[in-house]
């Protein structure tokens, strides 16, 4: 189930960021992420085990490579290879949900938007002036929908835009046929997505290359 999760996930970023599709390794899979100085790449691994940690490690002899995985980062620490460490500070949570419709209410001085371009659910709120205020969106991957790249504006935060956002892609990926959502959370992320009805499934220890 979690393995199942952690798949969905993956395949959903890589639709939503645009990326090349995810390539199968023995231990799990690699994207590929251009543009970005901080990665190049990462390897996501559905099942944490000593043996897939090491072979992953073993493989990357690119800096600026990060390795992801459903485990506490305590635990894969020691099976980290020379050159690798753990970003404790990007730890996250691998969130589901059951999705539903529930019609979100208009937050007075906003106004929402949805576009939906190559299986991608874009939403954004403005406010009166026309600023961009919040916005998120969500790959629809089968019956899944993979959210991303959640984000309120300092100016506009603690007014509901969030969850508004929240609900209305949740909304549209259920018109798309897609019943189950799938994240990662930030710790921040976290605290309004179990607001929302969203359950952690697993912490995710992320470790990079720094040779």
């Amino acid at each position: 189930m979690l393995a199942n999760t952690v798949r969905t996930w993956v395949a959903g970023w890589a639709v939503s960021r645009r990326t090349p599709p995810p390539v199968e390794q023995p231990w799990g899979y690699y994207i590929e992420v251009a543009d970005n100085p901080a990665e190049v790449g990462r390897h996501v691994l559905p099942v944490t085990e000593e043996s897939l940690v090491r072979g992953a490690a073993a493989s990357v002899s690119v800096p600026r490579t990060w390795m992801k995985m459903p485990a506490e980062p305590e635990e894969i620490e020691s099976w980290l290879t020379p050159g690798w460490v753990v970003a404790w500070e990007e730890t996250g949570h691998l969130m589901a949900i059951d999705l539903t419709v529930t019609e979100p209410r208009a937050i007075e001085g906003y106004a929402v938007a949805v576009e939906y371009v190559d299986g991608v659910v874009h939403v954004h709120v403005r406010d009166a002036a026309g600023g961009s205020a919040a916005q998120g969106q969500a790959a629809i991957i089968g019956e899944a929908a993979v959210v991303d790249r959640v984000v309120t504006d300092e100016a506009h935060r603690r007014r509901g835009l969030g969850g508004l956002v929240m609900r209305t892609l949740a909304d549209q990926a259920v018109a798309r046929g897609a019943y189950t959502g799938v994240l990662g959370a930030t710790d921040p992320g976290r605290a309004l997505y179990e607001a929302l009805g969203w359950k952690k499934h697993s912490t995710i220890a992320e470790c990079i290359y720094r040779p």
